[in-house]
Parts: structure tokens; sequence; C-alpha cells
């Protein structure tokens, strides 16, 4: 099929193949050969991602359970701990693009087959209209204030959705239609703490292939109104100082960026 080497991301599901690391502390391979590593149906489709930053050529493709492989099959945010910082954003990016690939094999407005116009857009093949891969920002907050003990604390709240009942994040939820991200930091706290904000500044952003968002980070200050959660998105929030912090976001995350920033400035 190829005579050069690839670089394969294989998913199934949301999980990658992986092969173990050349030595003990090294991160673990993606597989690297001219041929897919795993056995190829007559509809698997092949989608090009960016030559590595070695020059590698890098495709992506899903398979449907798991193949004999050499290698295991690890979930996309475990991949995190184990792949090294550009493999595991590329990897990110191939599983974004073949959920997006997935989900639009057929034109939303007229229903017919859709076709590849360009490695990341597609074009139906009745009316024309054309489609690429949609992103999702959502805004993420570290909101700060200073107690009646002059000790500065930050908001940390417990959502319904984490997946570790002991653990605290940050403020966050998705940008609506018309309202600009400064206006969704405001909304979002308002709904889901009843709190005042001000000072509300740009911290960072993140990829989050999840299946397709990015993160916006901010930091903002509380300027007033008392702490009440929203039961339908959060089953707790307090104010944290930073000798009593709880558990919290893995270093995969923006939040703990966030957070590791703000413990990081104690003076």
């Amino acid at each position: 099929m190829e005579s050069e080497n690839i670089r394969w991301f294989v998913f199934c599901g949301d999980s990658i193949l992986l092969q173990r690391p050349a030595a003990d502390g090294d991160p673990h391979r993606l597989p690297v050969s001219a041929e897919p590593p795993t056995e190829i149906k007559p509809w698997t489709k092949f989608q090009e991602l960016p030559l590595g930053a070695d020059g590698t050529p890098q495709r992506a493709y899903s398979i449907n359970t798991p193949a004999d492989a050499e290698g295991s099959f690890v979930g996309l945010r475990e991949s995190y701990q184990r792949l090294s910082r550009a493999d595991y954003l590329m990897a990110g990016k191939a599983y974004e693009l073949l959920y997006w690939d997935k989900g639009t094999q057929y034109c939303g407005v007229c229903g017919a087959p859709m076709e590849r116009a360009t490695v990341i857009s597609k074009r139906c093949t009745h009316c024309g209209k054309e489609v690429w891969p949609q992103v999702s920002p959502a805004v993420i907050v570290r909101i700060r204030r200073t107690d009646s003990e002059g000790r500065e604390q930050i908001l940390l709240v417990h959502a319904r959705n984490f997946r570790r009942t002991e653990m605290y994040g940050l403020v966050a939820g998705f940008v609506e239609t018309g309202e600009t991200l400064e206006e969704c930091v405001q909304r979002e706290v308002m709904e889901e703490t009843h709190l005042r904000i001000k000072n509300i500044r740009y911290f960072a952003s993140q990829p989050w292939p999840y299946p397709c968002g990015i993160m916006i980070g901010f930091t903002a200050d509380y300027a007033g109104g008392e702490l009440k959660v929203q039961e339908e998105e959060l089953s707790r929030a307090a104010w944290f100082s930073r000798d009593c912090l709880p558990a919290i976001p893995d270093k995969l995350s923006i939040a703990r960026r966030l957070i590791d920033d703000w413990i990081d400035k104690a003076v």
C-alpha cells in the first residue's frame, strides 16, 4: 500500500492505539509503519494530518472493535499522561476530525451525500453546501477574593458531571450565540453561583477535543453577592485559601493551569 513510513493515529471509540515506550520513562509511541497497524476494511477512510515535527507523514482512521495489533488502546484523556505533548495534541486534532467526518456523511440541507472538497472541508453532491469542522468555545474562570482576615482565596466548585466525586474545579460553561467571551464569563458565574465579578482578564486557551471544544481561560475578582449554587449544574462550591485546597483537576486541563498559576503567585 505505502512505501513511506507513516505515523498512525488509530481510534476505537474514544481510545487510541499506543505502543510501549522504547525505554522506561520514555513517552509511549504511536505506530509508525508503511502499512496500517490494524486490519483495514473496504470502507475505512483515512484522515490526512499535518506532518509531524520530524517530517513524518501522519494519518488517522477509526475501527469499530479492537483488533489484533501491537500495543493497546488507551482513552484519549489518559493518553495525555503517556504521549509527548506534540503527539497528544495531534491525537486530539485527529479525533476531532474523525468525529466531524462521521457526523457529516449527509447534507444537513437536502440530505444528499457529502464528498471531500479539501482535507478539512466537504461539499454536498447535490446542492453544493460546504461544511468545515466546527469548534464549540467554552469559558473557564478563576475568581479571587480576600476574606475578612486578609487571606486570598479562590472559588472552587464541584460540577455534577465531574468523574471524581472529591474533586473541585472552576466555573465554566459554553459560549452562547450573540455574546462576547467576557459576557459569557459573567453570565456563567451569575447563573451557577449568583456572584458578581469584575476585572475579567484573558489567561490562556486550550484545545479540548472531547469531542470538539476549545477552552478559553480567564481570571476575575469577586465583586459582590452571596454564594448560592445552581443545583442543576453544581453540587457544591466554596472559597479556598492556598493552605487548604481540596482535590483539584489533573495537569491535563487549563483549570489546573489557572489554579497552579494562583498558587505560584503566593507571597
